[in-house]
């Protein structure tokens, strides 16, 4: 092997062994869609320290961190959904390993890329759920009980749920 050979494979060996398997295939961020019914729900999401990131209206696609810039600082969100005349919602997004941080790191970045590098860059963490779509129920009944009376318009019934629907008088 030539000097110059020699050199491009120790260069190369460096190289991978200074990334991390989750941060040469993955981001730093992560797109979440949030879908709601009845769509136009305004839609407020707040960080882990209660810090407003994003202000909106359904449908909407955001782009979220995955870590919070510390070692091993995964992020975690609020997602608000509201709507006057309907109940409001808040869902949780959580942040938890990916498969490419676990097993890359165990095939190709080793220590380095599972103690330093992926814990560092956040593309190790995958934000769950990503896709939201969040039924809010319009509260127009309700006795002693507890138990309320929900109304909503045919389409804004999910098309999977259509099918169970059934005519209960007539006008």
């Amino acid at each position: 092997m030539t000097l110059k050979k020699t050199a491009a494979a120790i260069c190369a060996a460096g190289m991978v062994s200074l990334s991390g398997c989750a941060s040469i295939v993955g981001d730093t961020d992560q797109q979440i869609t949030i879908n709601s019914t009845p769509s136009k729900a305004d839609v407020v999401i707040s960080d882990e320290h209660s810090q407003e990131v994003f202000q909106g209206t359904t449908p909407t696609t955001v782009t979220l961190k995955k870590a919070d810039g510390s070692y091993f600082g995964g992020k975690s969100y609020t997602v608000e959904l509201s709507k006057e005349g309907y109940d409001s919602r808040a869902i949780s997004i959580t942040s938890a390993p990916n498969g490419w941080y676990i097993g890359g790191n165990i095939l190709f970045g080793g220590l380095i890329g599972w103690l330093v590098v992926d814990p560092l860059t956040g593309a190790m963490y995958t934000l769950s759920p990503d896709d939201i779509d969040a039924g809010l129920g319009e509260s127009v009944a309700s006795h002693d009980g507890g138990k309320t009376l929900n109304l909503v318009l045919t389409e804004d019934v999910p098309q999977e749920l259509r099918k169970d629907m059934r005519l209960l008088g007539q006008l």
